[in-house]
């Protein structure tokens, strides 16, 4: 399955086209390499994506042959999500 249509899909981006902007801008690794909307990602890849205020790595459980049919539980599991400290604010 495509990278891009992996995100969405996992519902890790909202849109296909959020998803391809974000690889495209290199916020997506696969495997620790930076990754293009058309590359394909298998059961047991190691995606993570950078949001502006979070960062989450997930382990690629399956790619869904349907696309929305499948609970994103299925999907993949979480292995980090950090938080990215908010600017200006003391700890």
């Amino acid at each position: 399955m495509r990278l891009d249509l992996y995100l969405k899909t996992s519902r890790l981006a909202k849109r296909r086209t959020v998803a391809r902007e974000l690889c495209l801008a290199g916020r997506v690794l696969v495997n620790g390499k930076e990754g293009r909307p058309g590359r394909e990602v298998h059961a047991g890849d190691r995606v993570t994506v950078r949001y502006a205020a979070r960062t989450i790595e997930v382990e690629v459980l399956q790619t869904p042959e349907r696309p929305g049919r499948t609970p994103a539980e299925e999907i993949y599991r979480v292995v980090a999500d950090l938080r990215t400290p908010e600017q200006g604010v003391e700890p």
